[in-house]
């Protein structure tokens, strides 16, 4: 498995730099998959679902029942090339009982492990309960429409798929103080997604004699109306799952205070918004400021300048009332509000249903010491485009990742453990197995 995820992450799949390195990382990396697997190649049907979307179909005993999705995608982030690396991003090098490179963790390393249970029950003879899809993109990272035109396909046919699973989540020690032991954090939830444009404008000039305020004061003014208090925190069922499984894996005082948390969600909210950072991320929505641009010299006033804003809306939220709150929060007419992109937050998916069942059952084989936790994913993926026509998804990648290798996604000395590779290969070849 280190091997062929090695060969994986040696082709450049970054999906941002596409019209610099042309579309044949792809093309090799979807001809790789059919070199590794085989049996996935001959046996299961593939479509080409615009230039970046692979669905492949696994036909099972009862085609008439609601189908399985099992997704990843295989673009990757770009690496900055300032940061010193171990080894080589590229290279897939396997050292010290890791495989390293950039997409080993986000999201290489967890397609793999779906590749490996199917390829093994194909193997076996094994034919699942109800028909199983691939779903992989390979433009996620880029927002692409990979995933998206699967779904609309899927969706148009009339098929409502009975559970997704997409990245997310991961094993985790101790997330949370006084927190014993393992857990397994499900996303069963995903923060929508907002880009919203600021636009002013100003007397342009000599910067010798500015006015009172220019266009990039009177735009730098409108985002610092913006603070953490933008948007009033609300704690979402999911979160309040959370604490209440907590509450049984916790010791010591910390016990009765995530009871505690769990039953006042008011209170949870006000905590959480308290604490700053990702525990205010999960119950309110967040905004922050990535990009400014205005002028042309240092001694020229703009006649214009903008910002963008990137928004994680709370689930419950919609992306129309966050517009319109940002707009009342800033309180000034002259500034332009664009909305460049938007996804609206996903709905809940149950935890007390057969799917969630079934994830503890392939839990218990592949991570035994690990809790089953629900959670919101304050990230995007692909699964939101699921969310819309299927009643359950959930984000989870059945990997083990310490803070540090959490840290290295995204980052530099991306890696993946060799052993969580079979972990993870054991989680799906269980869950498959157990499909009724």
């Amino acid at each position: 498995m280190a091997q062929r995820l090695s060969r994986m992450i040696q082709l450049p799949t970054v999906s941002a730099e596409v019209d610099e390195r042309g579309r044949a990382p792809f093309e090799a990396f979807v001809e790789l998959i059919g070199e590794l697997y085989p049996r996935i190649a001959a046996m299961l049907t593939r479509e080409r679902l615009t230039d970046f979307g692979l669905l492949y179909r696994w036909a099972g005993r009862d085609s008439d029942a609601d189908p399985v999705v099992l997704m990843a995608h295989y673009d990757v982030v770009p690496v900055d090339a300032s940061d010193a690396w171990t080894h080589p991003p590229f290279e897939g090098r396997i050292a010290d009982g890791f495989v390293y490179g950039r997409g080993a963790l986000d999201d290489k390393g967890p397609l793999l492990v779906v590749l490996e249970a199917v390829e093994q029950l194909l193997e076996a003879g094994h034919v699942p309960a109800r028909d199983v899809y691939l779903s992989f993109g390979g433009n996620e990272e880029t927002h692409g429409g990979g995933a998206q035109a699967i779904a609309a396909a899927l969706r148009e046919r009339g098929i409502t798929p009975w559970l997704v699973l997409d990245e997310g989540g991961a094993v985790v020690d101790a997330p949370l103080p006084f927190v014993t032991g393992t857990a397994a954090m499900i996303g069963v939830g995903e923060k929508g997604t907002l880009t919203l444009r600021l636009g002013a404008r100003g007397a342009g000039g000599h910067a010798s004699a500015p006015p009172a305020r220019t266009a990039i004061g009177t735009l730098a003014h409108s985002i610092d109306r913006l603070t953490p208090g933008t948007f009033r925190p609300r704690t979402p069922l999911a979160v309040s799952r959370m604490l209440h499984t907590f509450s049984r894996t916790s010791t010591g005082p910390a016990r009765p205070l995530y009871r505690m948390l769990a039953a006042l969600p008011a209170v949870s909210a006000r905590v959480f918004a308290a604490l700053g950072g990702e525990p205010a991320a999960m119950v309110r929505t967040t905004v922050a400021a990535t990009m400014q641009s205005g002028g042309t010299a240092a001694n020229v006033l703009p006649s214009q300048a903008s910002a963008t804003l990137n928004l994680r809306l709370a689930l419950g939220e919609t992306v129309a009332g966050t517009v319109q709150r940002v707009t009342r929060r800033i309180s000034d007419r002259s500034i332009a509000v664009e909305v460049v992109d938007g996804d609206e937050p996903s709905p809940e998916s149950p935890t007390d249903n057969a799917q969630f069942a079934l994830m503890r059952e392939a839990l218990a084989a592949s991570h035994p010491d690990a809790t089953a936790v629900p959670y919101v994913m304050m990230a995007a993926s692909d699964s939101r485009h699921f969310h819309r026509f299927s009643p359950v998804v959930y984000r989870f990648a059945p990997l083990a990742m310490s803070a540090q290798l959490r840290a290295s996604i995204h980052g530099v000395d991306e890696r993946v453990e060799i052993a969580e590779l079979e972990r993870g290969a054991r989680f799906h070849r269980t869950l498959l197995e157990r499909l009724q």
